[in-house]
């Protein structure tokens, strides 16, 4: 049975996909009405052991029940108190988008730079899930708008991978470093072109990134647009690659295994690309190094038609 070889730029494209997919979750269960955990909490009160009622701070926070939150940490709760995975109540809130609770554990003095065992902060957990409020009180108080989260990823970096354009804005506006790379050799226009998110490139490159810059493995954002993850739509592709084209890219820059974004578009199957590409001159004899040229590496009926005759 014949298999067809992933390659590495969709590899590492699928990695940081999982990765930051995990980043983006918020509360770990449906909230429960703020009644019922006061009653909860008043139940408890008298003879409740410590894990019960720092058990309860997490739900309360998780539920947006600021009252409760208050009660437990006049109690004793201590508002540094973490759940397994290392989030304080403070990064629950976050994720959860609870602005209430948000500011009441920041009055109450909590760690603003606090990290899970991911490495993720408060304002990092805020921005992956999209809660520009909960990100924009962090930052007022003191929080660090560049601490990296998992891999190193930066906030800006999660917030181009989610498409939010405003967030990116935001961050930038905010001191955030267009031009920062991660532990694993990216930076934000590289999650931004691997997914199609034009708009945020075109910022980005307008923040002075180096179109031709090379990341990790020697990858150009050029590469990373023209072997966008499957999830984005063509358009929106083919529309990131016209962008990153019509601002001076290098056609003919290839990776580390001798790859071109010719190359590349042609084995992830992106026709439209391949097409465009070879219109705009990418040279179609190149070849690897393992000596297979674009047509080559083609996966498709479709792709291998999209070629010049």
């Amino acid at each position: 049975m014949k298999t067809r070889q992933v390659s590495r730029i969709a590899a590492v494209a699928f990695a940081t996909a999982a990765s930051l997919a995990c980043i983006e979750g918020a509360a770990r269960a449906d909230a429960i009405p703020c009644p019922d955990l006061d009653r909860r909490f008043a139940a408890m009160a008298q003879g409740a052991t410590h894990l019960e009622m720092v058990s309860l701070a997490f739900t309360a926070a998780d539920s947006g029940c600021a009252d409760v939150v208050a009660k437990l940490l006049d109690g004793g709760v201590p508002a540094i108190s973490r759940d397994r995975d290392g989030n304080s109540v403070l990064t629950r809130a976050a994720k959860a988008g609870h602005v209430q609770v948000v500011d009441l554990l920041i009055a109450r003095g909590a760690d603003l730079e606090e990290r899970n065992v991911q490495g993720e902060t408060a304002l990092f957990a805020a921005v992956s899930a999209n809660r520009a409020a909960i990100a924009t009180r962090l930052a007022a108080a003191g929080a660090r708008i560049d601490a990296p989260g998992r891999s190193g990823v930066t906030p800006l970096s999660a917030a181009a991978f989610n498409g939010n354009d405003k967030m990116v804005t935001w961050l930038m506006e905010h001191g955030a470093d267009a031009k920062d790379m991660d532990a694993t050799g990216k930076s934000a226009i590289v999650y931004a072109a691997a997914r199609g998110f034009t708009p945020i490139v075109k910022r980005l490159l307008d923040a002075g990134v180096d179109v031709n810059r090379r990341y990790g493995n020697d990858l150009t954002v050029l590469m990373w647009a023209a072997g966008h993850s499957n999830d984005a739509p063509e358009a929106d592709g083919l529309a990131t690659v016209d962008l990153i084209l019509a601002r001076g890219a290098r056609l003919d820059d290839a990776d580390n295994r001798g790859r071109t974004a010719l190359m590349t578009a042609a084995e992830m199957g992106h026709d439209a690309i391949v097409r465009r590409l070879a219109a705009a001159g990418a040279n179609t004899a190149l070849r690897d190094r393992d000596g297979k040229t674009a047509l080559d590496l083609a996966s498709a009926d479709s792709v291998r038609a999209a070629f010049p005759r």
